[in-house]
């Protein structure tokens, strides 16, 4: 099976004018291979994960179960959502929902309490037909214990058992979800405790949902399973997830703060979102492993090829240098369109005429790609060669491992989010969670101290 290719081209001297030059890279070919190392033995969860099938077992196990509805919604937000929005957009259809004859639930993702949005999904199911996945590993989580609520009134509100029609995935043995689990028989699904939310798609938190909507999820795991065969590989040029980490390292060392991911394809726009919090929320941290305050991370940026060429690229291309783009480019779409030949006497328009929309679609990646070079940015490329689920897990677990690379190049705890926090406990103090008196009492104090500049 064909796999996907990393493109590092135009990262490199004398491609780009200000590139990394192989000097820089040789100068941390050991580091690299301690890294490696490092990572191999410690085996955090995201690794340890691919090696245990009971939790691959216990999803196909219910198969049928959760086919057999006509629903199946989830509730849950961050890492406990934005995987299972990405596989289902990637490797479904996109009017998947709409769709006649599909065998398989419709799939809803609930990943904010926007009361707007949570109505708007509530409108197009029937519970008596629903199945819904609460997400939580602790069980705390406001926006998912909020909408677990919501859900269990309406279930309760039509006489239904509530045990027929919610699955929880949560903690194996600590938390709110799985005390009731025990207290009321419903089934339940474990999360990992050593793996944390945003490395969580490749646990039953998102292949439980993938299973729903008939997506491939042992082809998804062999997917990963290749790219951490080719991850321990110690030489950093035969390795595409370390030495992408290395590039982007090298590049912050040089300003280059921001990292733009721009699939060309409405398919796989959404790993970009994923992306975004596995970058973003592993490697922004005030403190590195020695306690001392560095304030580090690269911001990551999500845009869209081609729609992006006429709002953003005209930023990247003569903007700062501080930024690297990396496009996604999809070789084979699952369907085509031809353009027809028409207005023939108007050469502004036959040009187009017996061209088809991938072509059209991926010239314009090239356009981009060669724009970005000719301005001296540095630009690098992922070539799927079909989107499938094998693919999409080589994706998902090279950017894990990428991710833990960079962490450890940048001498931070990649695993842990304490800046996410305090806007939690604000949440549950001024919400009247019971235990924040006293902190809910400062904030408004704080807030009251405030000099007031409202226009």
């Amino acid at each position: 099976m064909k796999g996907i290719k990393f493109d590092f081209t135009n990262m490199f001297f004398p491609n780009i004018e200000k590139g990394i030059k192989f000097d820089e890279i040789d100068e941390y070919k050991e580091k690299i291979k301690e890294i490696i190392n490092e990572i191999m033995d410690e085996e955090p969860g995201f690794i340890s994960l691919l090696k245990d099938t009971k939790y691959l077992e216990k999803i196909l196990d219910i198969q049928d179960w959760v086919q057999s509805f006509e629903s199946f919604v989830v509730l849950g937000i961050g890492g406990s959502a934005l995987g299972n929005i990405a596989l289902q957009t990637t490797l479904n259809p996109l009017n998947y929902n709409y769709m006649k004859g599909r065998k398989t639930p419709k799939i809803f993702i609930v990943d904010n309490v926007d009361p707007d949005f949570v109505a708007s999904i509530l409108d197009q199911i029937d519970p008596h037909k629903t199945l819904f996945n609460v997400i939580s590993k602790s069980g705390t989580t406001a926006e998912a214990m909020s909408n677990y609520l919501i859900a269990r009134g309406i279930i309760e509100s039509y006489g239904l058992d509530p045990k027929k029609h919610i699955i929880f995935t949560t903690d194996p043995e600590n938390g709110i979800l799985r005390q009731i689990s025990k207290d009321e028989g419903i089934e339940t699904l474990e999360i990992p405790p050593e793996v944390g939310g945003r490395f969580s798609v490749l646990t039953p938190v998102g292949l439980l949902s993938a299973l729903a909507g008939g997506i491939d999820i042992i082809d998804l795991i062999n997917g990963a399973k290749d790219i951490l065969e080719k991850s321990k590989n110690t030489n950093v040029y035969e390795n595409p997830a370390a030495l992408n980490a290395l590039l982007h390292f090298l590049y912050y060392k040089k300003g280059y703060n921001i990292s733009i991911m721009m699939p060309y394809s409405n398919k796989l726009l959404l790993l970009a979102d994923w992306y975004r919090q596995l970058w973003a929320e592993s490697l922004g941290k005030k403190y590195n492993i020695n306690g001392e305050i560095v304030n580090v991370g690269q911001t990551p940026v999500k845009a869209l090829g081609a729609t992006d060429q006429h709002s953003q690229v005209q930023l990247y291309n003569e903007g700062p240098d501080d930024k690297i783009v990396t496009l996604i480019k999809l070789e084979k779409f699952e369907r085509d369109i031809k353009i027809p030949k028409l207005h023939e006497g108007y050469s502004a328009l036959s040009y187009l005429g017996g061209r088809k929309l991938s072509e059209l679609l991926n010239t314009e990646l090239f356009g981009t790609e060669y724009a970005l070079t000719e301005h001296g940015k540095p630009n690098m490329k992922i070539i799927f060669p079909e989107i499938n689920a094998f693919n999409v897990g080589q994706f998902i677990f090279s950017y894990e491992f990428q991710t833990a690379v960079m962490g450890k190049l940048l001498e931070i705890n990649t695993y842990d989010q304490p800046g996410v926090e305090l806007g939690k406990k604000v949440t549950y103090a001024l919400m009247g969670r019971k235990g924040y008196e006293e902190f809910s009492k400062e904030v408004k104090e704080k807030i009251e101290k405030k000099e007031k500049f409202i226009i």
